[in-house]
């Protein structure tokens, strides 16, 4: 199996232009690099180098494998460094797990005032189903979620729960749709509109509580379409393609070419809230749901 080691003289040896040199510039013997490149050239099942050319070039492997290997130690190095970081105290690390519908209302002004408050944390955000979240939490994948639920909550008892604000349901219309003339539509409406529905995933409820939604209000929506993601759903939307319902703080600042109309006889609203290990006290993820509950009354 390749190591690292390998990648990093072969690395050494295209950017250095030949084993003699990548070999002064690293202090070793150039049949060291030599024998590790040989190696290296064996596991893959052929040859990184055209060693009958001069002066040496890449194969159509070497160009193949040089900026994958490059990348992979660049992230292995800054691993490296974060891990130390964290290690030393000197650098924190925060994981955030978000519903897509996030990014557009909470989630970027909380994690811009994190970072202004906090530069040196290293702060990831993983885009993650509400569905997934908790097992997320419970394999120290992300320190807290930001979730949203349609239907009644099921709760964790390992898990503490936030609530942060509730979010109504409104429509999404084509810009140039008849019905993008009107104040505000019915769920009778969408019998005459194909419902774009997301996402396509087999663990989500949303699309199938959405459309229950309309349901229950005596629509019959026909789902004209499947969209994987929120951001999918609205592109076919401002394509003309259909309709769908999104939370109306998906509508601050989202796209011109569609449409958002607030339901006169659906009154839904979403929950949107965050989630942790309960009686876990990790000061990073503390400081992270003041700002966000801060971002959140805004919106009450």
């Amino acid at each position: 199996m390749m190591n690292l080691k390998q990648m990093s003289f072969f690395c050494a040896v295209v950017e250095a232009g030949n084993a003699n040199a990548a070999a002064l510039k690293l202090f070793i013997s150039p049949t060291a690099i030599s024998m590790q490149i040989s190696q290296l050239e064996a596991t893959l099942g052929g040859k990184l180098f055209d060693r009958a050319s001069r002066p040496m070039t890449l194969t159509s492997l070497g160009e193949f494998f040089y900026p994958k290997a490059k990348a992979l130690l660049s992230g292995v190095n800054r691993l490296h460094e974060e891990a130390k970081g964290i290690a030393s105290g000197n650098l924190g690390w925060l994981s955030i797990g978000f519903t897509r519908s996030t990014i557009f209302s909470v989630i970027p002004d909380a994690v811009r005032a994190m970072k202004t408050e906090l530069p040196q944390v290293q702060i990831d955000i993983v885009e993650m189903l509400t569905e997934h979240q908790i097992q997320g939490i419970r394999n120290g994948v992300i320190h807290i979620g930001i979730s949203r639920v349609l239907s009644a909550m099921t709760y964790e008892p390992d898990m503490a729960y936030t609530p942060l604000f509730k979010d109504p349901l409104v429509a999404a219309i084509p810009k140039n749709h008849v019905l993008a003339s009107h104040q505000s539509i019915s769920a009778l409406d969408f019998n005459d509109i194909p419902f774009i529905s997301y996402p396509k995933d087999p663990h989500s409820s949303f699309a199938k509580l959405s459309i229950g939604l309309l349901e229950a209000a005596g629509a019959r929506p026909k789902v004209g379409f499947e969209a994987k993601e929120i951001h999918t759903a609205l592109g076919l939307v401002a394509a003309g393609l259909g309709a769908t319902l999104v939370g109306k703080s998906v509508t601050a600042n989202n796209r011109a070419d569609v449409k958002f109309l607030p339901l006169t006889d659906t009154k839904v609203e979403a929950t949107l809230f965050a989630v942790r290990k309960k009686n876990e006290h990790y000061q990073l993820a503390d400081i992270f749901l003041d700002i966000i509950k801060k971002q959140s009354f805004k919106r009450r």
